[in-house]
């Protein structure tokens, strides 16, 4: 283990999970992940690894069978895992947001039917907001839930969610008008409901179609699909805290934490590839020397060393600022920005050390190369993060003249 992103002041069983966490990478996930990416395969026996470790409980509660640990030490462990294999966090994170949310404003029954499940990694989270006809702009959903007695019928079709087919418990966001007169901020009229399904493809329940796995140019591996609404009936005690019109709020919570999360991620992924371009200018000869020893590599070598210090520093900050209690989208949102920038310049550079061998399918960079991209999207793409970032700030040094 190298100098860079160290994490001081961690306890001793921070250290030792996080360093469980970095050994089983290390033999379990690095051997493997180029191929299980290059043939798009779930990896299976890596999640049920995962399982045996914990990691699906990390920050679920103990009482629910969970390990109660931080977001500093969640964040930690992802990082660790995404510098194995991207997707693989991929699949954790979506899972930790559902039981995030369901710990922080689920009803006392919600918490007791899915946390203990959700800890053994027996139920698996996905969450759904995005829609085909939008982006980050959560306002404009169309997906409806309405009320029918004592139970709630959904329409509509959502995209992208990560783990759509190897889930078993999808929080989905919709539109419910519902005691919101006309006229209400659209915000005020979403509500998050809790999908139960069968893994898989297809109608996975009266109402319910997973259509497929979208063909994606890296972030393989993880299933990405899209949710299909028609006619879906729930119960009204699946309605997540159990009161309409809190869905966004709720769902923004998530997100939050799950900003951190790729912050982490494109840590990882930096970390990774910086390895990589190391280890490679020095075994790579020009000119009768190690390109290492080249002053253009070297520049390249203190540069990336420098984003990855940076980018795990800022991300660091904004999980402890979670933990404290406090509001951390400022410093998410940086986080999250900058990393995942850093993240693309990062694999960019190590890329380019590697030079022709980089643009071969046998080096791991090109993996990465390909991979990197989604950080500048996920959980709210670079743009949006810079306009909540420079709210906050005008919030912050409003001008008392």
């Amino acid at each position: 283990m190298g100098r860079l992103a160290q994490t001081e002041g961690l306890t001793d069983v921070q250290q030792e999970i996080v360093s469980t966490v970095r050994s089983f990478v290390d033999k379990e996930i690095l051997p493997v992940a180029t191929e299980l990416e290059h043939q798009d395969a779930y990896p299976t026996e890596i999640v049920e690894g995962l399982k045996e470790l914990g990691i699906f409980g990390l920050m679920i509660p103990e009482e629910y069978g969970g390990l109660g640990e931080s977001l500093l030490t969640y964040a930690l462990c992802v990082e660790e895992i995404a510098r194995g294999w991207m997707s693989v966090s991929g699949i954790i994170n979506t899972h930790f947001i559902v039981a995030y949310m369901l710990k922080q404003h689920g009803t006392q029954e919600q918490k007791d039917h899915f946390l203990p499940r959700m800890a053994t990694g027996e139920v698996r989270g996905a969450f759904s907001m995005s829609e085909p006809g939008l982006g980050s702009d959560v306002s404009a959903i169309s997906s409806k839930g309405v009320r029918d007695g004592e139970e709630y019928v959904l329409d509509g079709q959502k995209m992208w969610l990560t783990n759509g087919g190897s889930s078993t418990l999808v929080a989905v966001l919709c539109r419910t008008d519902e005691g919101h007169p006309e006229g209400t901020a659209p915000h005020r009229s979403m509500t998050t409901f809790l999908v139960e399904k069968e893994p898989g493809f297809g109608e996975v329940r009266p109402g319910l179609t997973i259509p497929g796995k979208i063909d994606k140019m890296g972030y393989k591996g993880v299933d990405t699909t899209e949710l299909i609404m028609d006619g879906l009936r729930l119960p009204a005690d699946r309605v997540l805290g159990g009161e309409t019109g809190r869905g966004f709020y709720q769902m923004m919570d998530g997100v939050e934490v799950g900003r951190v999360n790729v912050a982490a991620r494109g840590c990882g992924v930096a970390q990774r590839a910086f390895e990589l371009g190391v280890a490679y200018a020095q075994q790579r000869h020009t000119f009768g020397k190690p390109i290492a020893q080249h002053q253009a590599i070297q520049f390249k070598l203190a540069e990336m060393g420098t984003k990855v210090e940076a980018a795990h520093a800022l991300m660091v900050g904004a999980a402890r600022k979670k933990d404290s209690g406090q509001r951390n989208d400022l410093e998410a949102g940086m986080a999250k920005y900058l990393a995942s920038e850093y993240c693309k310049e990062v694999v960019e550079d190590a890329f380019r050390i590697h030079g022709g061998y980089g643009f071969s399918k046998e080096y791991e960079i090109e993996r990465l190369y390909r991979e990197a991209p989604m950080l500048l999207i996920g959980e709210g793409t670079a743009e949006i993060q810079k306009m909540i970032v420079g709210r906050r700030l005008l919030e912050e040094y409003r001008f008392q003249g």
